[in-house]
């Protein structure tokens, strides 16, 4: 079993699906979690179930400056983080003839200037105290380019990319940077695109080769393993969990599990 007692981490957009898991798992394993969220009631419920003293950090990182601004807060009440783990962000579905400026700029904001300036200024922090690990959660949105969502995958290309500049940036730190790219997973998100988008049901299940969709704990438990020392030779990398969907074609038409 993983052991991460002694260990803080900080898990971004944690109040409901993916985020939540990996708040859950990252206790579990016994380290303390601060949760942050743009919504303290959402956080309050999940820190309620965690038992290693969580914490709670009501925090908008979209706007100029959130970023730079939590990881201050995060130094100078609980002196850095161990673990971070960047999970919050928003998605957006847009073809390239509805795309806005307003629309770029909303996505961009958060999943890529809000995670980067709060990952620089957590990561000094942490070469000071001689390491630690990163875990940005991307998408397959970002490697495989999906119809309508170019400014989404645009961000999540992005994230990627940063991932592995930023591990050559830090690896002789000890800092290791790694990215996980989700495919299709049962949150809120997704039950609300089943039903208000035609088709996309029967379009998305021919290319997961696994023939089922995915769980939030099945990305939380690759963020837990690489947050622990089981992968401390593991670093600019981006791991897909998507059920084959970027790598492997060929699905078939076997049965598919709910």
């Amino acid at each position: 079993m993983i052991d991460l007692k002694g260990k803080t981490a900080l898990v971004t957009g944690a109040s409901r699906g993916i985020g939540q898991a990996i708040a859950e798992t990252l206790d579990r394993a016994g380290a303390q979690v601060l949760l942050n969220s743009r919504n303290r009631d959402d956080i309050e419920q999940v820190a309620a179930g965690l038992t290693n003293n969580p914490q709670l950090l009501e925090a908008d990182l979209a706007p100029a400056g959130a970023g730079t601004a939590l990881a201050q807060r995060v130094i100078n009440e609980y002196g850095g983080v161990d673990i971070l783990v960047n999970n919050a962000g928003i998605a957006m579905r847009r073809t390239p003839g509805e795309l806005t400026e307003a629309d770029v700029d909303e996505v961009f904001n958060i999943n890529v200037r809000g995670l980067l300036m709060l990952t620089t200024g957590l990561g000094e922090t942490m070469i000071e105290r001689g390491g630690g690990s990163i875990v940005n959660i991307s998408s397959v949105a970002g490697v495989i380019g999906p119809l309508g969502r170019v400014a989404y995958s645009g961000t999540k290309g992005a994230v990627d990319a940063m991932t592995r500049a930023l591990a050559a940036d830090w690896g002789c730190h000890g800092i290791r940077v790694n990215s996980v790219a989700p495919g299709i997973i049962t949150t809120d998100i997704w039950e609300e695109s089943r039903r208000t988008i035609p088709g996309l049901i029967e379009n998305m299940e021919a290319g997961v080769s696994l023939r089922r969709w995915g769980e939030s704990q099945d990305v939380a438990d690759v963020v837990l393993f690489l947050a622990s020392d089981l992968a401390s030779y593991v670093t600019g990398e981006t791991i897909t969990v998507d059920g084959g969907m970027a790598k492997v074609r060929g699905g078939g038409k076997p049965e598919f599990k709910e």
